[in-house]
């Protein structure tokens, strides 16, 4: 069995990236700087405000409209609409930067940029839907993310899929990263350039929509709307996103302040090979965001066969870790030892996100008496199964996928033992940019994924249907055998945004009446 690779490190960015909030902070108190909280947010939020420019840019900016300055100042940047509704508003900055804070932002001499990579190599594939992005970072590593857009008539949304590490030291025998070795972590700055980089190429593909539209004289597609920024993130590229757990969470609570990017909890996803003791910790300290576990075998024996870190952790512990962050809010309000009900786990199901990745490759893996080990693993659980066809990659190993029809086969045994259990379209293959084939080839020839948020997200009742439907199934695992349904699930985002305002007047309105009221009655009462 192959031991893990030792873990290399690397020498921060210099200067570092000012998106590395940690590193920032530190400096301003070496610099003998006092800044409040309160003002480092303000900062954040003006800086995501502007598109991210360069920062003597933001301090030239940061006092004026963003019309004004659209007008005045040659942006670094594409600009383009913010989901951020917060940051995105067109008014005077709400709270005051002080002076000194502003100067030192300015000063060249810092030891802080904007961004500290680069796009070394930018190639989409043949449909337009998926573009692999080579990022060459400070020290001349590289590292690949990879832009999903999605565009149907149900809605359309952009996916992203970012690296954490340069290289990996797990060693999966299918995965082509496996195949580098480890070279060190990324910082959290590193992890949130790639975002701000897919986010200028959305900026600039929006701003050709919009140019299209204004010589057509058409408003555009509706199903484009959506295509303007990043909306999804998933921690699915190079390297174990919890091998380097402090930035990976740094960037996850960045991705998910309110005044920053502003997602959805549940549309940030943290996969891991399953390193028990973090997943437990990253369930205490952010049980908000959605995890994937790559498990790719359904018994210790065979797992150990192609993850070689596997014989470090059990497979049952690696079940109950990812079966308490799914249901960590529901035990936090109930006393320890509880027995939830089945529907009380489809309804959390419906909701944590906790999801279970299984790579399907032609052999013992993917047999039906697999299947069977699978589905008895997540039995009674109502877990999440989404099922990977494999992308061929130049490992040592020579693998293939199974036909699509025997897949459809595992996943209806699956399906049977109550979980709800799917099959992930692939996305990029013809630029090596599937779920699999990311390593750093720089000029590589060689690029259809399903988007994570049609496997789990649900806000609705779509999945909870199912997975009440796959549990009654397993009384007559035969008749689903033979009558296949079709796992389409719909994921339909509402803007509360537009409606905060009324929200905030309506609770106004009904408070004085009730205080109103209140005082009048006890004057009555006096009288």
């Amino acid at each position: 069995m192959e031991p893990r690779r030792p873990k290399r490190t690397r020498k921060p960015p210099s200067p570092n990236s000012v998106l590395d909030r940690r590193a920032f902070v530190k400096a301003l108190d070496d610099r003998g700087l006092v800044v409040k909280a309160v003002h480092i947010d303000a900062f954040y939020q003006a800086l995501h405000r502007q598109h991210y420019p360069d920062l003597p840019e933001f301090v030239n900016r940061y006092y004026q409209h963003e019309e004004e300055a659209s007008e005045k100042l040659k942006s670094s940047v594409p600009v383009a609409p913010l989901k951020n509704k917060i940051s995105g508003k067109k008014n005077k900055n709400r709270v005051q930067l002080p002076q000194k804070f502003l100067e030192f932002v300015k000063d060249p001499n810092n030891g802080f940029v904007t961004v500290t990579s680069t796009v070394a190599l930018q190639k989409t594939s043949g449909d337009q839907t998926t573009t692999k992005l080579a990022v060459r970072l400070h020290d001349g590593q590289l590292v690949e993310s990879v832009l999903m857009r999605y565009v149907n008539q149900e809605g359309s949304r952009a996916s992203l899929c970012v690296s954490s590490q340069c290289g990996c030291a797990m060693g999966c025998t299918f995965c082509a990263t496996g195949t580098m070795g480890l070279s060190g972590n990324l910082t959290t700055g590193e992890i949130l350039e790639q975002v701000v980089h897919a986010d200028r190429i959305l900026a600039n593909e929006w701003q050709e929509r919009q140019k299209e539209n204004v010589q057509s004289n058409s408003r555009g597609c509706k199903n484009e709307l959506k295509l303007d920024l990043v909306r999804n993130i998933v921690f699915m590229g190079m390297g174990e996103p919890l091998d380097n757990y402090t930035n990976v969470v740094e960037a996850c609570r960045a991705l998910i302040d309110r005044k920053r990017w502003n997602l959805a909890h549940g549309r940030v996803t943290v996969s891991t090979v399953g390193l028990v003791k973090q997943i437990r910790r990253l369930t205490e300290e952010l049980p908000e965001i959605s995890l994937a576990l790559s498990l790719h075998a359904p018994n210790q024996e065979m797992r150990s066969a192609i993850v070689p870190t596997a014989k470090n952790f059990y497979i049952n512990d690696l079940i109950d870790a990812l079966d308490g962050h799914m249901m960590a809010y529901l035990k936090k309000r109930h006393p320890a030892g509880t027995v939830f009900s089945a529907e009380q786990r489809i309804q959390e199901s419906s909701r944590r996100r906790a999801m279970i990745e299984y790579v399907m490759l032609e052999g013992d893996t993917s047999s039906l008496e697999c299947a069977h080990q699978l589905g008895k693993l997540c039995e009674n659980r109502h877990l999440v199964v989404n099922l990977i066809p494999y992308n061929q990659t130049d490992v040592k190993d020579k693998l293939r996928c199974p036909s699509p029809e025997h897949i459809e086969t595992f996943r209806r045994i699956v399906s049977s033992y109550g979980a709800f259990c799917t099959v992930r379209r692939t996305m990029g293959a013809d630029i090596d940019s599937a779920c699999g084939q990311l390593i750093t080839l720089e000029g590589s020839e060689k690029g259809k994924v399903r988007d994570i948020e049609d496997t789990v997200n649900q806000k609705t009742g779509s999945l909870k249907h199912e997975l009440a439907n796959s549990s009654q199934v397993r009384r007559n695992p035969v008749r689903q055998l033979i009558e296949p349904r079709v796992h389409e699930v719909v994921v339909k985002d509402f803007d509360w945004d537009p409606w905060v305002g009324h929200l905030f007047a309506a609770t106004g309105i009904a408070a004085s009446c009730f205080f109103v009221s209140t005082y009048l009655l006890l004057r009555n009462r006096n009288k």
